[in-house]
């Protein structure tokens, strides 16, 4: 019995650190992402929270990603993406696409 609930703890464990391990942030402020380029793992679904920390609103769009999302100001969203052949997937913020740039290199 104890080695059943030790196991099944075990187990638990472990799926909620690699679902952890598969969740990453963005932030928007001042009409920037950070960080600029983020690193995520190829071959797997990936969870993007993207916390825009700015009054305005912003738009969330990747090409290469096929994803677009507004984002209200002061408001997060979650974009789920993936699985990801290795490689650079490149993002902007359509309402400023001057400074809202950045790009997930899936490895």
């Amino acid at each position: 019995m104890k080695n059943s609930i030790l196991l099944a703890s075990l187990l638990c464990v472990s799926t909620w650190a690699s679902a952890a391990s598969n969740e990453f942030t963005l932030t928007i402020k001042d009409h920037l992402f950070t960080p600029s380029e983020l690193k995520v793992p190829a071959g797997q679904k990936i969870k993007l929270t993207v916390d825009n920390q700015d009054p305005t609103p912003e738009e969330f769009e990747s090409h290469s990603l096929k994803r677009e999302k507004v984002i209200a100001g002061r408001s997060k969203a979650i974009i789920h993406v993936g699985p990801l052949k290795p490689g650079r997937y490149e993002f902007f913020g359509e309402f400023n696409e001057a400074t809202a740039k950045g790009v997930l290199i899936a490895e």
